[in-house]
């Protein structure tokens, strides 16, 4: 990779904000330039399980603590040296985390997430969680434990055991003599001693081992207790010799699964790698990219992501793949250089799997170097000027750079005689278009505004300038050259017009004209991008129309098959309650004809039983049954459907023809009168309100999983609870799926009292899967 683009592009800023959130030492030292690729199929698997990792992320956090190099731990256990406590325990931490994670992995599969990059990766590890328990019985944060083994316990309850003998006696050699300078106990070179006053020195039996600074006083060990301080020592070295035992056999299992242990380092730091890109794109709200092995640049939103979320303006840039060059004017400070930073970030980004600054939709093209020369590169030192400092990087990239590259050019040919400088910037466009690289330059040259019109595969693009505040708007319009504003800026700076009338009759008609050829572009393509967004706007609410048309379908033909099966059953059943009745009426007969009653034939009684049989059903779900009793049926009513045995709201009446249109559920039917009966009102709306306001709502509601029924009635309570807690917006989770839950679900927010309007979710907020829904 092209160090000097690196430098310039300010890629090593996003890379160490990438190494912000990543966890390991080691990982953090992985995120270098050189994780940018120029290998496909590497890249788009690095793309796939970063895309992965952000849609975990947008739904719950993913812990990755406890990731750590254990590589030459394992290797020195290999070698057969014992493994520290501390070392240890990173190899503990390490096996937790991947159960961990496998755990969380399963949690998303379980909730019918599909994701077939990451979780495989902790799956395809051996399990070898058996020394997870194993270092955790054995050993804590600091020390091996007693239980670790029989010998070690038996030899430190010997070690205190034999301490509190000592001290005992200890306390009774401070209580009683008056040799001492204070009633303490303490310890010098790992021995008991007491403080003696040096007058007594000669008296008190034992041994010195120390002596104040002021001379007047001498820690010596009681000779009473010499003999439990060496059993002391003695046990202390047992100790040490059983514990070194005890990390050498536990370091000969680590090094037994070695190759394992390998394994799981590298899986779990590229999680962490994968994780902390991912972290950072969701950080920057950026998007999953798609790298094409031949094609063009499409970032539409795209931004600068260092520039801070609230100050950036977002730009669509769209080069086709048959355009080789853009040619980018405009004012100073208004965007220009930040456009080439946007597009050269977005390339080592993507290459580099990390999340781009752009909306859905981001297409890139698969480049294998970008080169750049973009700021004042002037050297005191070389004697450079500003031009001959530009000319010698661009020499370097004219040589190096091919069809595959990207080359960004920031104020082509500037720092020159303006009438050279434009020829030559011409001719370095021209000979890079004849290496067929991909090329996007910013100029002031005019001369380079009409270059395009002779090319097919150059095309214009200019940055907006609002002359009536006299600043930029940071806007990037394609194919509009930039216009210049002069005479329009004095003039609201009040510049005598004379001056200016002058200054505008020594310009040449051409250049008025490109002018005003300019002016009409750039009124063309405002209203072109007014437009398009119309029309997309238009477009999406008919993909949604027909998706929800669609769907509505669907659930119109599942309700009438559930309806007509429950029918069915419904016949059935009382069928068969009949037919029981029948046949023991029959049995009765049969044994009264046994009994000796006459006139009672056989053929007879089966005849009368199939009759009964027959009255199976099966197809037909609609009940010949009428209102018995006069009621007046208006709109708004609730009523009982006699003929279908459902409940529904008349929406409207037609007095005339004896007809009520009425909503089943999803299902509208025009139904006679004589087939409805009114319900009675349900006086329960002062309990159910007291409960809604006794149980606080969250501000998601999560419907993924349920069926489609149960979810709309969930909902429907759910925004109930919201209108109590003066929730403003509230998040309604269904999936991404089939579509069919997030259909239903729109469908009812459409039509919901309480809702103003909804949306979906951004890819911050869980795209697709996820609608947000504004309150009244």
């Amino acid at each position: 990779m092209n160090q000097k683009s690196i430098d310039t592009l300010e890629f090593n800023k996003i890379l160490n904000d990438v190494k912000h959130y990543g966890i390991s030492d080691k990982t953090k030292s992985r995120i270098s330039p050189d994780i940018f690729s120029t290998a496909l199929v590497e890249i788009e698997e690095m793309i796939e399980e970063v895309d992965e990792a952000m849609t975990m992320l947008r739904v719950r956090s993913v812990e990755l603590s406890g990731i750590s190099d254990t590589m030459g731990i394992i290797k020195r256990a290999e070698i057969g040296s014992p493994l520290s406590v501390g070392e240890l325990n990173q190899i503990r931490q390490m096996l937790y985390r991947k159960k961990a994670l496998g755990d969380t992995f399963k949690t998303f599969l379980d909730e019918a997430y599909e994701f077939s990059h990451l979780p495989p990766m902790i799956d395809g590890l051996e399990d070898i969680h058996f020394l997870y328990r194993r270092i955790r019985e054995t050993v804590d944060e600091e020390k091996v434990l007693d239980h670790a083994s029989e010998q070690l316990l038996s030899i430190r309850r010997k070690i205190i055991s034999e301490e509190n003998r000592m001290k005992e006696r200890l306390n009774t050699i401070t209580r009683s003599s008056n040799m001492l300078s204070d009633a303490i106990i303490t310890t010098r070179n790992n021995r008991y001693v007491v403080p003696v006053k040096v007058e007594y020195r000669s008296e008190f039996k034992g041994i010195v081992h120390d002596m104040s600074a002021s001379g007047q006083t001498v820690y010596m060990e009681p000779l009473q207790i010499v003999q439990m301080s060496n059993n002391i020592s003695q046990y202390r070295d047992e100790e040490a010799v059983e514990v070194e035992r005890i990390l050498f056999e536990i370091s000969s299992e680590v090094a037994a699964v070695g190759d394992s242990l390998k394994s799981h380092d590298i899986v779990l730091h590229h999680m962490d790698m994968v994780f902390a890109k991912a972290k950072y794109g969701v950080s920057i709200k950026g998007t999953k990219p798609e790298v094409v092995a031949s094609g063009g640049i499409y970032l539409p939103g795209a931004f600068h992501p260092l520039i801070p979320s609230d100050e950036v303006v977002k730009n669509d840039i769209f080069i086709d793949d048959d355009i080789r060059a853009v040619i980018i004017t405009g004012p100073n400070t208004g965007g220009k250089t930040v456009t080439l930073k946007t597009v050269g970030l977005s390339v080592l980004m993507a290459q580099s799997g990390i999340p781009v600054p752009s909306r859905d939709g981001a297409q890139l093209k698969l480049f294998n170097s970008v080169y750049s020369d973009i700021g004042d590169e002037q050297s005191i030192e070389q004697s450079l000027s500003t031009f001959s400092s530009h000319m010698t990087n661009i020499t370097k990239i004219i040589e190096e750079a091919d069809e595959d590259s990207l080359v960004l050019l920031d104020e082509l040919g500037a720092g020159t005689d303006p009438e050279e400088g434009a020829s030559l910037a011409i001719s370095i466009i021209e000979f890079l278009l004849g290496k067929s690289s991909r090329i996007i330059a910013t100029t002031h040259y005019p001369h380079l505004k009409t270059f395009s019109y002779s090319r097919d595969d150059v095309i214009n693009a200019s940055v907006e300038f609002d002359v009536e505040t006299l600043s930029p708007t940071y806007r990037l319009m394609m194919g509009v050259p930039g216009k210049s504003n002069a005479f329009e800026i004095s003039n609201k700076l009040g510049l005598n017009p004379i001056v200016i009338e002058r200054a505008s009759s020594l310009i040449g008609h051409d250049s008025s004209d490109i002018d005003k050829m300019i002016e009409a572009l750039e009124r063309h393509t405002k209203q072109a991008r007014e437009n398009d967004l119309e029309s997309e706007s238009l477009l999406k609410d008919n993909l949604n129309l027909n998706h929800e048309l669609n769907e509505l379908v669907h659930g119109f033909n599942t309700h009438k098959e559930t309806l007509q099966k429950q029918a069915r059953e419904e016949a059935n059943r009382m069928v068969r309650e009949k037919e029981a009745q029948a046949t023991a009426i029959i049995e009765e007969l049969e044994t009264m004809r046994t009994l000796g009653v006459e006139n009672i034939k056989s053929h007879d009684l089966i005849d009368r039983k199939k009759q009964i049989s027959d009255q199976y059903e099966g197809a037909a779900i609609k009940k010949e049954k009428k209102r018995k009793t006069d009621e007046t049926i208006r709109e708004g009513d609730m009523v009982d459907v006699l003929s279908y045995s459902q409940k529904g709201e008349v929406l409207s009446v037609n007095e005339r023809d004896k007809e009520a249109v009425v909503q089943m559920g999803i299902i509208k039917m025009k139904l006679p009168l004589d087939e409805l009966k009114k319900r009675k009102k349900e006086v329960q709306k002062s309990v159910v309100k007291k409960t809604l306001q006794s149980a606080p709502a969250n501000r998601a509601l999560d419907l993924r999983g349920k069926r489609y029924e149960e979810a709309l009635i969930e909902l429907d309570r759910y925004l109930d609870q919201a209108t109590l807690q003066n929730y403003q917006t509230v998040e309604i989770i269904h999936g991404k799926g089939t579509g069919a839950l997030q259909a239903g679900v729109q469908k009812f927010l459409r039509t919901h009292k309480k809702v103003q309007s909804f949306r979906g979710g951004m890819p911050s907020e869980g795209g697709f899967g996820v609608t947000i829904v504004e309150m009244k």
